[in-house]
């Protein structure tokens, strides 16, 4: 299987762009083609995401060939909270025999916040230990079980950091432990407190952990000042500085007001040691991803060569 787009998007240098792609509540297979085919030439790998929030949704993988047959390349993500070791183990196999070359590892939303909070969950294994799983999986060529395999799964490995949770020293620890656990890029939550993601990727670069992953750094389109004040004040483990919430509150056109504010964040972002590319997240709100990437000078996308 050819290398990975995204890997060898980082590998080159460049300044990488992903995107999300979120399935929808049931198998309109159109939906997940209008969003790629309005993201395409925007990104150089798309999210898919796993029961996001643990609300059913169309298999992450399902709508990852969606975008594959559309010629854009997925990032798989796949949580923990629904399968046991036999069923990950079992899907990373599929995910690599459909030739879908990027897996990101979550834990994965407790089910208490989705629509079937009366689910059993069962969390077998953490993402710390999904991702040694992929890893031994593609390096050794062996199950959890120790047991071989014939062909291994060649797949770039990714994993999630949030810098805005708390205790804050324990976020650069835990990300050192899924690097060396495997992880070979990096996605953080969004970042709306740029002097916490700073101070965060000091402490990063201190331990040389960018050198080792690419870290992307998240950001998010706020599409209204409520939704800001609500991600202030309800949301755990999400940080928003005031001054966007108040920019938001007196702008005349509230929606230009978000763009121009993430345009300035990846401006910034751009500047600050070991980062290497930006996860944008504009959930529900794809339309105006082509328009952020734009401005922030990162189109058109850097083109590589298929090895």
């Amino acid at each position: 299987m050819a290398r990975s787009k995204l890997e060898r998007i980082l590998q080159s240098g460049s300044f990488a762009v992903t995107a999300e792609v979120g399935p929808p509540k049931s198998c309109n297979a159109a939906f997940v083609r209008k969003k790629g085919n309005l993201l395409r030439g925007y990104a150089d790998a798309f999210n898919v995401t796993d029961n996001q929030t643990a609300i059913v949704r169309m298999s992450s993988i399902a709508a990852g060939i969606v975008l594959q047959q559309e010629g854009l390349e997925p990032v798989i993500q796949m949580t923990c909270r629904d399968r046991n070791r036999i069923a990950l183990q079992s899907d990373v196999l599929g995910v690599a025999a459909l030739g879908i070359p990027n897996i990101l590892c979550l834990t994965g939303d407790h089910q208490s916040f989705g629509n079937h909070p009366e689910a059993k969950n069962v969390f077998d294994l953490d993402s710390i230990q999904l991702i040694h799983t992929v890893r031994t999986m593609r390096d050794e060529g062996r199950f959890i079980c120790g047991e071989e395999m014939k062909v291994r799964p060649d797949v770039f490995i990714g994993c999630v950091e949030n810098p805005f949770a708390d205790p804050f020293p324990f976020r650069v620890t835990r990300l050192k432990k899924k690097i060396e656990a495997g992880a070979q890029f990096v996605q953080t939550q969004c970042v709306l407190e740029m002097e916490r993601f700073r101070r965060f990727m000091e402490m990063v670069c201190e331990q040389g952990l960018h050198e080792r992953a690419a870290v992307l750094a998240g950001v998010m389109p706020i599409k209204s000042a409520r939704m800001a004040r609500y991600m202030q004040k309800n949301v755990a483990g999400m940080m928003v500085a005031d001054d966007i919430c108040e920019r938001l509150e007196k702008a005349q056109d509230v929606q230009e007001e978000a763009i121009n504010i993430v345009v300035e964040q990846i401006a910034q972002i751009r500047e600050i040691p070991g980062v290497r590319g930006i996860h944008i997240m504009a959930v529900a709100w794809e339309e105006v991803v082509p328009e952020i990437v734009r401005r922030a000078g990162l189109y058109p996308r850097p083109v590589t060569e298929i090895e």
